[in-house]
């Protein structure tokens, strides 16, 4: 295609937001056509909805299904899945732009935007050394995880235990939540290797892209202190596990009757599982208390830091929201956080980001009361779920409703995006400028 193509001039007069939105649903559409392929079937055939469901949980990595993934797809529909997983985990231009970046080219002005659009990046950032890091880092840490769980699942005597420890190593770097087994991560619940991994990968995956990078040129040298984004994403992060394990290990009655070691795992795994919004569960999720439930759903809503693979409001978000409230019960005009002060323009993003999101996810509610005939507790769990891109599930899923299960699409799908996000791209007119306003919202 040449430079000066209609195409090109089309595309460069559309925001960076609105690429992106549009990007999300190419590759939506093309997966949904693949996967509705006989190929891709196992057995039953799988109605287009829920074809239609499943790539959308898959490209917003959020593990929601209403059909069982080994039971109902081939190996070809399985390795369609993981792919989606794949680009909704890192981004739907970076695959693209490490070609360009591979073969020597530059990128071009509008694939430089859009890149910097999906990972909200500073505007000083070199984005062609981003993106390199990214992939060969995505690549290495994904295949540790994959060596590592061919060991556990191959010594648990785990059938095909080369393609299990691929999928769930993507899936769970990807903070994806989809598995091949039907009960989730239930029969590890006491398998401490299969936890800590699993939790290192979701982790590592959910802190941000930027997080890590920082921390590697504080270890090699290249800064003397990490920036304070990343100070305040490790301590948050840190803090949310803590209270959450804390809250999770003492209240939630089914863990009563396991020895203290499992207990502990099990503790720490859904604490993880949510504020990573990885998804996986070691014990029924269904049958967990409701004290439980609230603590799953604060974390899941709070959700993982910027730039990561995770979802939900973002920890940043969070931070300047607890920045508001201490400055206003000092009497402060200023909102600060270990002792900075955070610029305005960015705690009115992150409000406004908060906002939309809780709006977003009061209407999701409201209209699934209207179609589903089940608990309001359960409707609730499954909207927060779907908009933070968890994948967690009290068991309501494949009963939903055809209107249900659009619905929740259309959650995860705003999800995936950012509620805020979603909304500049809906905007009839772009807004000052929409690449600073997705950074504040993340940073």
């Amino acid at each position: 295609m040449k430079p000066d193509s209609g195409l090109v001039r089309f595309l460069s007069s559309i925001s960076p937001v609105r690429l992106v939105t549009l990007g999300y649903l190419s590759y939506i559409l093309v997966g949904w056509l693949i996967l509705c392929l006989p190929l891709s079937h196992r057995g039953s055939h799988v109605y287009s909805l829920d074809n239609l469901f499943t790539t959308v949980s898959a490209l917003s990595t959020t593990g929601l299904a209403t059909v069982d993934v080994s039971e109902h797809y081939t190996l070809f529909g399985q390795i369609v899945i993981l792919l989606l997983i794949e680009l909704g985990g890192i981004g739907y231009m970076t695959f693209g732009s490490f070609v360009v970046l591979s073969r020597g080219g530059r990128l071009s002005d509008l694939r430089e935007g859009i890149s910097k659009n999906v990972f909200s990046l500073p505007k000083e950032f070199r984005i062609d050394k981003f993106i390199r890091s990214v992939i060969i880092f995505t690549i290495i840490v994904e295949l540790i995880g994959a060596a590592a769980l061919y060991a556990i699942f191959r010594s648990a005597g785990v059938k095909n235990p080369f393609w299990n420890s691929v999928f769930h190593s993507v899936s769970s770097f990807c903070t994806a939540g989809f598995s091949l087994f039907n009960n989730s991560m239930e029969s590890f619940s006491g398998n401490f290797w299969l936890n800590a991994v699993v939790g290192l990968l979701s982790f590592t995956g959910a802190i941000g892209f930027i997080v890590l990078v920082d921390i590697w040129r504080r270890i090699t040298g290249k800064i003397h202190h990490i920036t304070l984004t990343s100070n305040i994403i490790l301590r948050m992060s840190f803090a949310l596990l803590v209270i959450g394990t804390f809250l999770f290990f003492f209240t939630e009655p089914m863990l009563k009757t396991m020895n203290p070691e499992t207990r502990i795992m099990t503790s720490v795994f859904q604490a993880m599982t949510a504020m990573t919004t990885v998804g996986f569960n070691s014990i029924p999720i269904g049958s967990i208390a409701t004290s439980s439930l609230v603590i799953l759903l604060l974390l899941m809503i709070i959700g993982a830091s910027p730039s990561g693979t995770g979802g939900g409001i973002k920890i940043t978000s969070f931070t300047a929201l607890v920045g508001i409230i201490r400055s206003a019960l000092r009497g402060d005009t200023k909102v600060r956080f270990l002792g900075r002060v955070i610029p305005q323009r960015r705690v009115q993003a992150a409000m406004a980001n908060i906002g939309f999101y809780l709006f977003v996810l009061i209407l999701g509610i409201y209209v699934l009361t209207l179609t589903e005939k089940t608990s309001f507790r359960d409707i609730f769990f499954e909207a927060a779920s779907a908009l933070g891109t968890v994948g967690l599930s009290t068991g309501i899923t494949s009963a939903l409703s055809e209107l249900g299960k659009i619905i929740i699409c259309g959650l995860m799908f705003v999800g995936r995006l950012g509620p805020l996000t979603f909304a500049i791209a809906l905007s009839a007119k772009p807004l000052q400028d929409d690449n600073e306003i997705a950074h504040d919202v993340a940073v």
